[in-house]
């Protein structure tokens, strides 16, 4: 997957730039009122069951503060993924115990046959393996800035 067609998935609407949430059900909360928002998505409570089933399996959130929440569901039409970052920081039972301060919400139909999902989080996942771009989206302003440094 290209960073092009990682971003076709992604929008402004779809970008919280700084989550409220003190815990990890509000996160997941927040993650799908965004993705509700912005996106065609409609069944609120189908999504964020899913969610919350996902996370009881082990958590999406890795080291160095980043957590991935995904999962396909009926009530996604197409691959869609929100990015939110949280300046305090917050527990989302990370594997290294420190606080997650950005999250990629990838959400995807049950019939996505080329898997862009998985796709999706890897070309993700791979983008953050640098220190300095994670550390550059958690100080950019806006959307675009957070866009052209995942750009590079």
């Amino acid at each position: 997957m290209t960073i092009d067609e990682l971003l076709a998935h992604m929008g402004p609407a779809l970008f919280v730039p700084s989550l409220d949430a003190k815990t990890k059900p509000e996160v997941l909360e927040q993650l799908t009122d965004a993705a509700i928002a912005g996106s065609e998505i409609n069944d609120r409570e189908l999504v964020l069951g899913l969610l919350q089933s996902r996370e009881q399996l082990g958590s999406t959130a890795l080291e160095r503060g980043v957590a991935f929440p995904h999962g396909r569901s009926l009530a996604v039409q197409k691959l869609t993924i929100v990015a939110a970052r949280s300046e305090k920081g917050i527990d989302f039972e990370s594997e290294d115990g420190k606080p997650t301060h950005l999250f990629f919400l990838i959400l995807a139909p049950p019939h996505d046959t080329g898997n862009l999902y998985l796709q999706a989080l890897g070309k993700i996942a791979g983008l953050l393996k640098d220190e300095g771009v994670k550390d550059q989206l958690m100080s950019c302003g806006d959307y675009d800035s957070f866009i052209e440094i995942l750009k590079g």
